[in-house]
Parts: C-alpha cells; structure tokens; sequence
C-alpha cells in the first residue's frame, strides 16, 4: 500500500505534457496535450501518421509520424495504436 502512495506522489508532481501542433485547414498554432493526440504506428513511413483534432476550426487532421515524432509522442504519453498487416 505505501508503494502506490509513493507513484502516486510522482505523478501528481510531475506537470502534463504539451505537444506544439499547427492546423492545415486554418493555420492556427496551438498547444495538445497527450489526450487530444493519437499516434498510429504501421508496417512503413506512410502507415505511421499521428492525428487530432483543431481546437480552432474542428477539421481532423492527420500528419506523417517519422522516427523522431514517435518517440517524443510515445514518452509523452500519446495513445498508441500498432496496426499490424494480414499475412
């Protein structure tokens, strides 16, 4: 039981991480926290994209994910969806 207060502590001290977006459609720049992105990991480049939601014009929007964007995504607790190919 004084473990979980312990992680607990630690999550409740650690501040929400946001991810800098821009909008396609409106060209609005704002700030995402985790929740509002999701990451879709595929088999090649063009299948791995990261997608959400413009809080400004409500156009969902979908972006190219490279190795780089899937790890920041990852550590900062994005939603990960591994899409695996029928063989």
């Amino acid at each position: 039981m004084r473990e979980m207060s312990v992680m607990h502590g630690l999550a409740a001290s650690m501040a929400p991480v946001l991810f800098k977006a821009a909008c396609p459609d409106c060209r609005s720049r704002f700030e995402l926290s985790a929740s509002a992105l999701r990451l879709a990991i595929g088999a090649s480049r063009r299948t791995t994209f990261y997608s959400f939601t413009c809080p400004e014009c409500g156009s969902s929007v979908r972006k190219p994910a490279g190795e780089r964007i899937v790890e920041l995504l990852t550590g900062g607790g994005v939603r990960t969806l591994r899409l695996h190919t029928t063989v």
